[in-house]
């Protein structure tokens, strides 16, 4: 991670913004004035994510993290507090999401994807907290799942990563905010990225979500992107421990 100032902007740390999402969600919010601390796995769609927000203007560093590395994670965090600038932001949107049936899930498997999607999501926000209360100010924004709602086959572990991630989000909004930090969650429902190529048929799922849908149209990563930046900015300041569907009306809970 270079050395480089934030140029007085608070600082936002998206987790992995090397995919469609998270690409979307910092480049989102590196137009709202914050500078951006990207996490994600080193290669070119990283450096991409970096390049796209430098090219706009917005102050901008890679951070290649992985997310099993608890040490590292908390290292990284305080790394770009120390560096880079106040971290005001975390948006915990890194998952990986195995298409497996249930009764050949390994221990193994699902050991990993908790890992990542779950308490990576504590490390790290228990890590940003921390700076955030010497300031009394922070937002913690937590990615979801339509999953979650209804449950989704061939997807249990990643399922249940995504209900303690709505349990958790809870528990620290209540714990957090008299520290001054807001901890929110937005639910995706299906959204254009590399997590559809699990999917056997592209063209029948993709019948299937707008079917599902009450608006007949696929979403866009800067939609969703738009719902974190909401949560991320003064908008959102009496908002805290709520769970926001950005769905297209496909669940209306």
């Amino acid at each position: 991670m270079a050395n480089r100032e934030s140029e007085g902007r608070p600082v936002a740390i998206v987790t992995g913004a090397a995919g469609a999402l998270g690409r979307a969600t910092a480049i989102r919010l590196g137009a709202d004035g914050f500078a951006v601390a990207a996490f994600g796995r080193a290669g070119d769609a990283l450096s991409e994510t970096v390049r796209l927000l430098e090219e706009a203007g917005v102050p901008a560093i890679g951070v290649s993290c992985d997310l099993r590395d608890a040490t590292k994670l908390v290292d990284s965090i305080n790394q770009v507090e120390a560096d880079f600038g106040p971290i005001e932001v975390l948006v915990n949107n890194a998952a990986i999401y195995p298409n497996t049936p249930f009764f050949e899930i390994t221990v193994e498997e699902f050991d990993d994807v908790v890992t990542v999607n779950q308490r990576a999501y504590f490390v790290a926000a228990q890590a940003a907290a921390q700076l955030m209360a010497t300031r009394s100010k922070g937002s913690i924004i937590n990615i979801g799942s339509i999953t979650w709602g209804g449950g989704w086959a061939l997807l249990a572990s990643y399922v249940t990563t995504k209900g303690a991630a709505v349990g958790m989000t809870r528990a620290l909004a209540r714990e957090l905010g008299p520290s001054g930090i807001r901890v929110n969650l937005v639910s995706p429902g299906a959204f254009p990225t590399d997590a559809e190529k699990i999917h056997d048929n592209p063209e029948i799922y993709n019948q299937h979500v707008i079917d599902s849908q009450s608006l007949k149209r696929r979403g866009t990563n800067e939609e969703l992107a738009a719902t974190v930046a909401f949560f991320a900015g003064p908008d959102s300041s009496f908002v805290t421990g709520q769970v926001l569907n950005v769905n297209g009306g496909w669940t209306m809970d």
